[in-house]
This record gives C-alpha cells, sequence and structure tokens, in this order.
C-alpha cells in the first residue's frame, strides 16, 4: 500500500478528491475542512461533520458567571468592540436576509473564521473547479476581520491601527461564548440572532438621531 501523500510515513487509506491523491486517516482529520476544502460529495467529510457539529456544540466555555453576556465584556475595550461590530455584522446582516439562518449555522460560522484566522493559511481547492467558501458567513466574518482597522476619533499620525492575531482570537471566542449564552442550549432557534438584529437596529436607529442633531 502507497503511502500518505502528507506526512509520507503512514498508509494512505482514503483518497482525496481535493488534493487528487491519497492520504492516511490522520492526515485527513487534520487537513479537513481546515486546509482541504473537501468537496460535499466526500464520504470521509459526510462521516465526519455531524461529530464535529456536536463537539463545537457540546464543547464547554468558562464564563465569569451564569448570567454573562459577552459583548458586555468587549464593550469594556474600543478596540474590541469595533472588531466585534465587524464580526458580527456580516452575521446580522445575513440573518435578516435568510429568515431560517440559525444560532446553530451562527456558531459554525464564527468558528469557521476562528480556524482560519488560527491557521493563517488559504483552503487548497479541487484543481481544474470553481467553488465558494464552505462556509459562506464564516468565509465574510474572516474578510470583514481582515480589513478591519481602528481609528480614533482624533485621528493623529499613525493612528489607524491593524489588529494582532490574538485580539482577533480573543474577541471572536467571546462571541462565540455570546452565542452560546443566548442560545441556551437551544441552537436551532434564533435566541442569539433576535438580540443581535434588535442591537443592530438600536445602533442605526441611534445614528440616524446623531445625523439629525448634527444637522439642527
Amino acid at each position: 500500500m502507497t503511502k500518505c501523500s502528507r506526512c509520507e510515513q503512514r498508509k494512505a487509506k482514503r483518497y482525496c478528491p481535493a488534493l487528487g491523491n491519497s492520504l492516511c486517516s490522520l492526515c485527513c482529520g487534520i487537513l479537513r475542512e481546515k486546509e482541504i476544502h473537501c468537496p460535499p460529495n466526500c464520504i470521509y467529510l459526510a462521516k465526519h461533520k455531524p461529530y464535529q457539529e456536536k463537539r463545537i456544540l457540546e464543547k464547554k466555555e468558562t464564563s465569569p458567571s451564569k448570567d454573562f453576556a459577552a459583548e458586555k465584556d468587549i464593550s469594556k475595550d474600543e478596540r474590541l468592540a469595533w472588531l466585534a461590530f465587524h464580526i458580527e455584522a456580516p452575521l446580522g446582516e445575513y440573518a435578516q436576509r435568510e429568515k431560517a439562518f440559525t444560532d446553530k449555522e451562527a456558531l459554525m460560522a464564527l468558528e469557521y473564521a476562528k480556524e482560519k484566522i488560527n491557521k493563517g493559511e488559504s483552503l487548497i481547492h479541487i484543481p481544474g473547479r470553481e467553488t465558494g467558501p464552505k462556509n459562506e458567513i464564516g468565509e465574510a466574518i474572516y474578510l470583514s476581520m481582515e480589513k478591519c482597522r481602528y481609528e480614533k476619533e482624533i485621528i493623529l499620525p499613525g493612528e489607524i491601527q491593524s489588529y494582532k492575531k490574538e485580539e482577533k482570537i480573543k474577541c471572536i471566542e467571546q462571541i462565540i461564548l455570546s452565542v452560546k449564552f443566548w442560545a441556551k442550549g437551544n441552537f436551532e432557534e434564533r435566541n442569539y440572532i433576535q438580540q443581535l438584529i434588535a442591537r443592530f437596529a438600536k445602533i442605526k436607529e441611534l445614528a440616524l438621531k446623531k445625523k439629525v442633531l448634527t444637522i439642527t
């Protein structure tokens, strides 16, 4: 039996359509949906996805108190609050368009973006095939974080700041906590999504009032 095309050590027992080559089961698990853009019809992806989602949903998170809402903690830091806005904005916009979008899908999108920030690598695409991102909203969150820059109210030379990887991870982990707090174990509903939409509507309302006051 041939050796794994990735590690070149273990026996290659799985054919990977994305790479056009064979992998050992360990490398398949490590690369799957992290570095490899797995096609939907891959049998190993189909077997793995429900298990991975279950792991994410059941993962125990630590929070300061039982009534902890993560966005309150983020709001204490102006830099992180600005980044959090750019993380949640794609979620809010998509959820308003797609009424079937659930807290579970929001959580998976955030986990996707977190993984991509952690890896700092693009996915390997299937040769010769045009494919979109495996998680459309997760990709939108990732791109929004990458483009986000913090600007102070009084701009001085060098005051436009980019975010460190550690800040991005910290912020997205807090928002993941928020999703789990609002979902209260019922991820097929839209408890987090509804409060997110309401919060963004309030921000928009306040912004419009501010504009009116400025004009008068």
